[in-house]
């Protein structure tokens, strides 16, 4: 098919702004999985994705044989399936109602206490996070990264049990509709407080964690009163029709190289510029105030089921790739004997897709830390973002099971370089 011929297409799915709401419903919304049988069917998509649809793109187009879900408002079902019969792109339909999902994600009666039964708003969350510095002083710090567009907190904890520590930094929450990320977060850091297991105790007194639940509150506050499917910042553009940046395209490593779009209603917008964005700025001056100390960074998303590897803008892979592909695998493998949870790992671009300018590759390629992960949770695209919060225990218990074995291999490794930078650094 022509590139005229797709240009006509994409004009049929042009979106036409997203209209605020008092409660934004998506009934009848479907998602299908799209399966590309060669690169001419793969470029189409990538093309599509990066293009102002109202296709909602759940997962990207990496290579052939990689699948694809896209959400599909229910007027245009038709010509979405007109494109991909025209392109030979096989499809099937996945979820056939988003809003019954959206129904039945949360339990009946919401929950008045914080806890990992339900998913909270950020001012649960942050309350929750304030309380627990106070039952823990000498062990938990609040840290502030800075103020998000309208005036929130990006609000994180720093845990320490002893000085001068390898440093652990996670990061969830940056894509506002993932709301496993922030959940699995902060079940991860109750468990650093509180577990009582040997592994946990190790990696808990031996590290020190910088934890932020959510560095996107404006986006994550919005997807719980108004849009359960936000991705984006909330930040007002020139485009007055489009609302928000892709926080997680707008980092200023391989800015808008593959994967990344530069129109505003487009749900990758990588902004005006790298650092566009308030949240980014401040993340990125935090992180390099810590970077000395840090020696892990895992940057929490939904879904897929993977651990993937920088760079998101090549295929090509980094020096160290093996061993980092290595210590994934090993922790995957401990991920998978709780629950039987089966994860991939590989380079971002072979397994995810195009992704530049992301959070994982900036820490990598600009500071320099040794191990960096973009870690999908739960699932393979059963419910997609809209995981039951039946599945948020299930789902932190796993991680952390990963995370302590990552940690417990490379111990020794981590420790060495640690000791290397601070005496470099003297």
């Amino acid at each position: 098919m022509s590139r005229t011929l797709l240009a006509a297409f994409v004009s049929l799915l042009l979106c036409s702004g997203h209209l605020e709401a008092e409660q934004m419903r998506f009934d009848r919304f479907q998602v299908f999985r799209l399966l590309p049988d060669n690169d001419t069917q793969v470029a189409m998509l990538q093309v599509l994705e990066e293009s102002p649809t109202a296709l909602d793109f759940w997962s990207s187009a990496s290579s052939a044989h990689a699948q694809v879900d896209v959400m599909v408002p229910p007027d245009m079902v038709q010509r979405f399936r007109a494109l991909t019969d025209a392109f030979g792109v096989r499809s099937e339909l996945r979820i056939q109602d988003v809003q019954k999902l959206i129904d039945s994600e949360r339990p009946e009666v919401e929950s008045s206490s914080f806890g990992w039964d339900d998913y909270h708003n950020i001012t649960m969350l942050h309350s929750w996070l304030d309380e627990l510095v106070e039952k823990h002083p000498g062990v938990l710090e609040t840290q502030l990264a800075g103020l998000s567009y309208e005036g929130r907190q990006i609000k994180g904890v720093k845990l320490s049990y002893q000085e001068e520590n390898p440093g652990v930094f996670i990061e969830a929450g940056i894509h506002a509709r993932e709301w496993i990320a922030p959940a699995t977060a902060t079940w991860i850091l109750n468990q650093l407080l509180s577990s009582q297991d040997e592994n946990v105790r190790f990696v808990a007194e031996n590290f020190d964690w910088y934890i932020f639940p959510s560095v996107n509150p404006d986006g994550y506050q919005y997807s719980h009163t108004t849009n359960r499917r936000w991705r984006k910042t909330r930040s007002r553009t020139w485009h007055r029709r489009c609302v928000g940046v892709d926080p997680n395209r707008n980092w200023d490593f391989h800015w808008v190289d593959g994967g990344a779009s530069r129109h505003p209603c487009s749900e990758t917008y990588a902004g005006s510029k790298a650092f566009s964005e308030a949240e980014t700025q401040s993340l990125a001056r935090y992180i390099g105030g810590v970077a000395p100390r840090l020696q892990l960074y895992l940057a929490l998303h939904s879904y897929g089921q993977k651990f993937l590897i920088p760079y998101g803008h090549t295929r090509k892979h980094i020096a160290d790739h093996d061993k980092l592909a290595t210590i994934a695998k090993k922790a995957a493998k401990s991920l998978s004997k709780r629950y039987g949870t089966i994860y991939k790992v590989g380079n971002i671009v072979e397994t995810y897709g195009l992704a530049s300018g992301g959070s994982v590759d900036w820490v990598r390629g600009t500071i320099g830390t040794p191990l960096v992960y973009a870690v999908e949770l739960r699932d393979t695209g059963h419910h997609g973002f809209i995981l039951p919060a039946t599945e948020i225990v299930p789902t932190a218990q796993e991680t952390l099971d990963a995370i302590t074995a990552m940690l417990r291999d490379s111990r020794d490794m981590l420790l060495q370089a640690y000791n290397s930078s601070r005496e470099q650094g003297q």
